[in-house]
């Protein structure tokens, strides 16, 4: 017997909880979902391009031995500024956030072009960083405010497809440019797109008109505060443990220290605050407590696939980095179809229980990863990819699309906020976690306190190794991704216990009718 569809009102929308007085659905939404693409794309194209121009970068700038934070800074700032920008959107509106969020991206992109050396460029990216946590966060609130729930798949794959295409385009334009143009120009190109971004959300996006509150908002910059000093010392132990220091070395401790102090002051601060960054009505309702859990272990698990293929690619199967790349880029083709397909399947059976296939499919997908041969063909491991990809587009889109229908449009902003905060930081602990057990492994294979990185630069090399070195090297990184895909598998496995015990059976949807939705 299959369950009810999830389509059934909650209640009414008011100012009590969490919504305002309705509106039909707008008409010519084109130009609105055309700047949203844009501004995704801006988020979408930004790490896949600079990777492939770091050798010109570094050549230029210098500062080899700290190249590394080029992409941690800006992961930095835009996992830190999510849960404020949410909450400045249910405050003040989408459509202020998102213009923010692209001029200030805009400003460090132009930075980043006129930077004099290393030092400067990472600093650059980290004001890259602070507009990308708006453009991420605020783009797929208004996707969520601008269609109704039967209507929402539709934007939702538009978005996904950007990300596909931006993994396969990302690294072909980025190569591009820093071989025939240059370097600075991987920065430059953000201009022309974030303009029109810019001009289509100022021209054509038109919010709800909403019951001014009685007082005027107060912001919780405390709490604001709080979290950034939390979430800055947490993800740079995380990102940098192991790497540039020991993970029990005095650096690691103090920062992991610090963290846990900032996160007991945040909880505090927020306790007391009139209107705080994060509400404790995120994680005391069960369907976006459970959402949260899920796609933090999201972030988890995707590492195996976007962070050690491309290294199992290049030094197990031989391939070329952009051989290794498609393997990888398969996976973000099936993603944004399944995704976009999806709603036939929890229209008839909910989003619990479609989550629940996705994520069961996903982890059996990641835990056959290890039967693989070896070395194997090329084809083998971009086959369980695309499936990959099939199955995560199940298990994702669902609960993002259900999570998102369960709240009014005051609420919509922090919840979305909320999700992809805990996806960010389940990815960052998931790159330090799997880098252990990777590392770990090797040692235990070579008997040396050799990591993935050395032994990868080793293999890029392969005439200055006899052929059984080479072999004991390439089957001891086979063993390491093995592992991290087991892990993966398990992380997968995680999800669905959050989905069978924490989750509710049906999620409960408000009724579109009675929310509002922007106008363009």
């Amino acid at each position: 017997m299959t369950e009810t569809p999830e389509t059934e009102p909650r209640g009414p929308v008011s100012p009590t909880n969490g919504g305002d007085a309705g509106t039909a659905a707008p008409t010519g939404r084109g130009p609105v979902v055309a700047a949203l693409m844009l501004g995704m794309a801006l988020a979408a194209l930004d790490g896949t391009i600079v990777s492939t121009a770091v050798p010109q970068i570094v050549g230029d700038l210098g500062g080899f031995s700290v190249f590394s934070w080029l992409f941690s800074g800006y992961l930095l700032a835009v996992t830190v500024t999510l849960p404020v920008y949410g909450k400045l959107s249910d405050t003040f509106g989408r459509k202020p956030v998102l213009i923010a969020g692209i001029i200030l991206f805009l400003l460090g992109s132009v930075l980043c072009a006129a930077a004099w050396n290393m030092g400067a460029l990472i600093a650059f990216r980290v004001v890259q960083g602070l507009g990308g946590g708006a453009l991420q966060g605020t783009v797929q609130t208004i996707a969520a405010d601008l269609y109704p729930l039967k209507e929402r798949p539709k934007i939702q794959a538009r978005l996904s497809t950007v990300w596909a295409v931006s993994a396969v385009a990302g690294p072909a334009i980025g190569g591009l440019l820093a071989s025939y143009a240059d370097w600075r120009w991987i920065f430059l190109i953000n201009l022309p797109v974030g303009a029109v971004a810019l001009w289509l959300v100022a021209r054509h996006l038109r919010e709800p008109s909403r019951t001014r509150p009685a007082a005027r908002p107060r912001i919780d910059w405390p709490g604001a505060l709080a979290i950034f000093g939390a979430g800055v010392l947490l993800l740079t132990a995380l990102v940098q443990g192991g790497i540039a220091w020991p993970w029990w070395s005095a650096p690691s401790l103090a920062l992991l220290g610090g963290s846990a102090t900032f996160i007991a002051v945040t909880v505090v601060v927020e306790r007391r605050a009139a209107e705080p960054i994060i509400p404790g009505w995120v994680w005391r309702r069960r369907t976006i407590a459970a959402v949260n859990l899920a796609l933090g272990a999201l972030g988890l698990l995707m590492v195996a696939p976007t962070v050690f293929l491309p290294t199992y690619a290049q030094s197990v199967l031989g391939l070329g980095p952009i051989a290794a790349g498609f393997v990888l880029s398969v996976m973000t083709l099936s993603w944004p179809v399944s995704a976009a397909l999806s709603n036939h399947v929890y229209n008839r059976i909910g989003f619990r229980r479609t989550a629940m296939i996705g994520i069961t499919l996903a982890g059996l997908i990641l835990a056959a990863f290890p039967l693989l041969p070896y070395p194997g063909a090329p084809w083998q491991p971009a086959l369980l990819m695309l499936l990959l990809g099939g199955a995560l587009g199940l298990f994702q889109l669902p609960l993002i699309v259900g999570v998102q229908s369960t709240v009014g449009w005051a609420e919509r902003g922090t919840t979305t906020a909320s999700v992809l905060f805990c996806r960010q930081v389940g990815q960052s602990m998931g790159a330090a976690l799997f880098g252990a057990v990777a590392n770990g492994v090797l040692a235990s294979r070579l008997g040396s306190a050799g990591d993935l990185d050395s032994v990868s630069h080793a293999l890029e090399n392969p005439a200055a190794l006899t052929a059984d070195a080479a072999d004991q090297l390439r089957r001891a990184v086979d063993a390491a991704v093995d592992h991290v895909y087991l892990g993966a598998a398990v992380a997968a496995g995680l999800s669905l216990l959050v989905l069978l015990f924490v989750a509710p059976r049906r999620f409960p949807v408000l009724d579109d009718n009675e929310q509002p939705v922007p106008k363009s």
